[in-house]
């Protein structure tokens, strides 16, 4: 599957997200991405997603 750039708009969206604390699947899911690639970009643009499912401690 070929992958599809990321607009500036979509880059701007995702520190949105990002700053508001949402987690990585809704945020591949407001983007109508998969969650590798938010991942991805989440880390080229130096941003912190945290998983669904992640356990504290």
């Amino acid at each position: 599957m070929a992958r599809k750039p990321w607009s500036f708009k979509e880059d701007r969206r995702l520190m949105e997200l990002a700053k508001s604390s949402a987690s990585l699947e809704e945020a591949a899911k407001q983007l109508g991405r998969s969650p590798d690639a938010i991942k991805r970009m989440a880390l080229r643009l130096g941003l912190s997603l945290k998983p669904k499912t992640g356990k504290k401690g």
